[in-house]
């Protein structure tokens, strides 16, 4: 060992392993970065915006939206952590920077208005590469300045909010920006040059808004889109030859606008497009055979336009052409017996409804195997239906409103993806196939105004996805009705068998799922089942024009509270009109007329809820709230599946369609020809939302309520043919909807109201056999607007000559006859 200042050799790995601490303890750690202080306190300020609006509070739908319950966003973390927050990667030298904020459906749907300015402090953010705040709800205009800052978008969505204004100028600066979505707002005016200059946008979707006047032409000038969509706007102009510069663009949508004048020919160039939608605008002229070089072509959609002639023979090549025969409208290609059709694309939607389309359904459309929809409805297509389309695999054939015929082919059931099969209002005969129900996947069956016959199948009973079911205004019959609903359809919500000639008692077999049921005009007998008290969805009930019978107050206790329109016209219902009619709380239409029914109004009438108030519906209510709900609707509601027309009623006289969309808009009230008596209950006046009130033809008697004053929404008042007295309510004058006033055949007088509407009350047939009117109206004085009666007219001086001479002669007359008189006496 040695000793002394030397080192021993023990010594040496304590020495090295104090080196090793040494260097360990000096190297610095791993960077922690965060964001930056400056972007955290804007993400906070944001918060407390937030808080001071909404707080904890639930919104309109009972929901406490969970964003910013405690532990969200705490201030003591790291920003980047965040929930709906993203950062870019951290290095050892450079700290992260927020460059994504997720904040969509964000906010709750609530009665206080959110406006855009609660997300000003977000703008201090330059970093951002992404920004979504869609589906808030926002309101107010777009800051621009504040926008304008944010120079490194690469996208933004702003879509399904209530933002209106025009797009600011200062939108010109984000030209990184990539994907733009401004949709389903409220933006307006015409659309500026701003856009026009993000060479970089390969999304760009403006839809939905209040857009009006041209495309830019600087539009034409993005090069790298991929995807444009101007629909739903009020666009309008020739569309430019420009289009065709866009050569990548894969999808274009400017349906739902005003554009006119033909389809440029140019759209051909572009060649990459597999989705053009043209639909619901007013272009005109034929189809440019230039639409052959778009080869990858999916969805072709030019539904209601002005176009004429036949779907071009251009998206098809045929190999040993015999003969083409070229000419005008009903122009047609003949090929021989080895003529091949060669597809130029592989479409999976084919939808040209209302497009002025002739001749018989194209048979090139056979060569597309890919195709899943195909509409060609509301055109001018004849011939029969083409055995090839019976053996395309297809989940949706839509040719209503067409000119076919001929009988259906069993092919046509045989496949298993038919979903909607819809051929309404063409001239199709025969019976329909017994293997009707081997297409066990339709769930939208529409086969009304056509020429079947015969019985409807027993197999349609298979068909369990059913949902809708429209064989109306066609010729089947007999008794089997009950028979096709034994087995259970757990999802069919609309059946339409009217105007056939279908008899038997009404069916005890519906589903409970039924929403809308219509039998008139059949041959059905017997009484109400009460078994109708099942049917827990049950919104509308028509079974008019048959011969029901029984007391109705016996029907009323079957009847749910949630329907809302009851047409029961035209049978042989006998009975009075119970108090519990107010129990169907939700009755908005309700015709009882033509039946037998007895006894007197009873006031509770007055008391049906949604006709006293409009009710606050929506469009998509009833049997579309109930289709959104299956994953197919889409396919309903994209290709001209109008709902059929299921109600007629009386209205200004005539007799009037009204589709399910619009009988939220319409409530009606007709009792007349039946025998009630007694007088009008002043109840009646309660309701205030009825368009029609029809009592004529009855006994009534008594008089006209004063409250009928309070009819503010009635166009058509019908109270003929009673024995109504007294006078027409001066209250009539407030009515200022009134188009129609029918009070003849009874026994009023006095003088017809005057006012704006009830001067316009001219038809003398509607006021004609009643006791003493006077008015106006029917050219009638009344006694009180009489002047008294005068001779000829005379100048005032020779009146006063003649006044005076009367006095001059009359004075000594007088005294003359006075001396007599006493000498007499």
């Amino acid at each position: 060992m040695a000793t002394g200042g030397g080192i021993t050799s023990l010594s040496l790995p304590t020495i090295l392993l104090s080196i090793i601490v040494f260097i360990l303890i000096s190297i610095p750690p791993p960077s922690s970065s965060s964001c930056p202080p400056h972007q955290k306190q804007a993400l906070l300020r944001f918060k407390s915006s937030y808080i001071a609006i909404f707080g904890t509070t639930a919104d309109v739908f009972g929901i406490i939206p969970p964003f910013f319950q405690t532990g969200i966003w705490d201030p003591n973390s790291d920003c980047c952590t965040w929930d709906r927050v993203n950062c870019s990667t951290g290095t050892r030298n450079k700290t992260r920077t927020i460059v994504e904020l997720h904040l969509d459906a964000m906010l709750p749907f609530n009665t206080v208005p959110v406006y855009l300015d609660i997300f000003n402090p977000l703008f201090e953010i330059q970093s951002l590469k992404v920004l979504d705040i869609s589906l808030n709800w926002l309101e107010g205009e777009i800051p621009g300045d504040g926008f304008g800052n944010l120079a490194g978008l690469v996208h933004l969505d702003m879509k399904q909010n209530n933002i209106n204004g025009s797009i600011p100028r200062q939108f010109s600066r984000l030209t990184s920006l990539r994907y733009l979505d401004l949709s389903t707002n409220f933006l307006q005016g015409e659309l500026g040059p701003e856009l026009g200059s993000l060479r970089n946008l390969t999304t760009l979707t403006l839809s939905m808004n209040r857009f009006e006047g041209l495309i830019p032409r600087q539009f034409f000038k993005l090069g790298s889109l991929r995807s444009l969509d101007l629909s739903s706007n009020t666009l309008e102009g020739g569309l430019s030859s420009d289009v065709s510069k866009l050569l990548n663009l894969e999808s274009l949508d400017l349906s739902e606008n005003s554009f006119s004048g033909q389809i440029p020919f140019g759209i051909g160039e572009l060649r990459n497009v597999t989705r053009l939608d043209l639909s619901k605008n007013q272009l005109t002229g034929l189809i440019p055979s230039s639409i052959r070089k778009l080869t990858k072509l999916e969805t072709l959609r030019l539904k209601n336009n002005m176009l004429t002639g036949e779907i071009p023979s251009s998206l098809f090549k045929i190999k040993t052409l015999k003969k083409v025969l070229i000419g005008g409208k009903g122009s047609r290609l003949v090929w021989n017996h080895k003529a091949k059709i060669v597809p130029r694309c592989r479409l999976q939607q084919l939808s040209m409804p209302s497009c002025g389309i002739s001749g018989p359904i194209p048979e090139w459309i056979s060569t597309q195997k890919d195709l899943e929809i195909l509409d060609l409805s509301s055109n001018q297509l004849d011939g029969e239906f083409p055995k090839w389309l019976a053996k395309i695999d297809i989940q949706s054939i839509v040719l209503s409103d067409n000119k076919l015929t001929g009988k259906l082919t069993p092919q046509l059931f045989d496949s298993k993806k038919l979903f909607i099969l819809a051929l309404s209002r063409n001239n199709f005969s025969g019976e329909l196939p017994e293997n009707l129900g081997s297409a066990k996947g339709i769930m939208i069956l529409m086969l009304s105004g056509n020429k079947f016959s015969g019985q409807i199948p027993m197999s349609i009973s298979k068909i369990v996805l059913l949902m809708l079911l429209d064989l109306s205004r066609n010729r089947f019959s007999g008794d089997k009705v009950p028979m096709l609903f034994r087995d259970n359809f757990p999802f069919l919500a609309y059946i339409d068998l009217s105007y056939n000639e279908l008899s038997g008692r009404i069916p005890v077999t519906f589903p409970t799922s039924t929403k809308i049921l219509s039998l008139g005009e059949n041959k059905f007998s017997g009484e109400l089942p009460e078994s109708l008290i099942n049917l827990s969805n049950l919104e509308h009930l028509d079974i008019h024009d048959n011969d029901i019978t029984g007391n109705l107050q016996d029907v009323i206790p079957f009847l749910i509270r949630g329907l809302q329109v009851l047409i029961l016209r035209n049978n042989s219902l006998k009975g009075f009109i119970p108090k519990m009619i107010s129990n169907l709380t939700s009755l908005r239409i309700l015709d009882l007329s033509g039946n037998n029914l007895t006894g007197n109004f009873p006031p509770e009438i007055g008391n049906l809820a949604n006709m006293i108030e409009t009710p606050d519906l929506l469009p998509s209510v009833g049997i579309y709230k109930y289709l959104k709900a299956f994953p197919y609707f889409s396919l309903y509601r994209d290709n001209s599946l109008d709902l059929p027309l299921v109600l007629i009623l009386e209205w200004k006289r005539s007799l009037q369609m009204l589709s399910s969309q619009n009988l939220a808009l319409y409530s009606s009230l007709d009792l007349s020809n039946n025998r009630i008596s007694g007088e009008i209950p002043a109840t009646l006046g309660n309701l205030k939302s009825l368009k029609l009130l029809n009592v004529s033809h009855n006994r009534i008697s008594g008089n006209i309520p004063l409250s009928f004053g309070n009819l503010e929404s009635t166009e058509t008042l019908d109270l003929s043919h009673n024995k109504i007295s007294g006078s027409i309510p001066q209250s009539f004058s407030k009515l200022k909807q009134l188009t129609i006033l029918d009070v003849s055949n009874n026994r009023l007088t006095g003088k017809i109201p005057t006012g704006p509407q009830m001067d316009t009350m001219n038809e003398l047939n509607y006021f004609a056999n009643n006791s003493g009117l006077c008015g106006m109206q029917i050219g009638v004085k009344c006694v009180g607007d009489i002047q008294p009666s005068h001779g000829p007219e005379v100048d005032d001086e020779k009146l006063s000559w003649i006044s005076w001479e009367g006095t001059w002669v009359g004075f000594p007359v007088g005294l003359f006859s006075s001396i007599l008189f006493m000498a007499y006496y």
